[in-house]
């Protein structure tokens, strides 16, 4: 999380602008910088926080379902970025985000 979110703010800016969808009413960059920040934090306080973790996941859980419509967008609007040049790649990644959602939920589990 932490290396995706730097990604977010330096090297992978302008790919990730094609993520946000249209009706944003915010600049494209803005919000893939915020994101970006998010996903940082929410990577930081995983490697750090070791009683929080399940709350955490559920945190990052919620950040995988919220940033989904940008995945949409990206599919419905035909723009590539990513390797994500084909409706067809397009298509198959959008079945991955629940993974992350679930993959979120799993790996921050209490393990009793």
């Amino acid at each position: 999380m932490v290396f995706a979110g730097l990604s977010h703010l330096f090297w992978g800016r302008t790919a990730f602008q094609a993520q946000v969808p249209d009706w944003v009413p915010l600049d494209k960059d803005g919000v893939v910088m915020a994101s970006g920040g998010v996903e940082v934090t929410l990577g930081a306080m995983l490697l750090l926080a070791r009683q929080d973790r399940a709350r955490i996941g559920r945190l990052l859980a919620l950040f995988f379902v919220a940033v989904f419509p940008g995945n949409l967008a990206q599919y419905l609007g035909r723009r590539s970025a990513f390797g994500l040049d084909t409706d067809r790649k397009r298509l198959v990644r959008l079945f991955f985000q629940p993974v992350l959602v679930l993959w979120a939920l799993w790996s921050t589990r209490p393990k009793h």
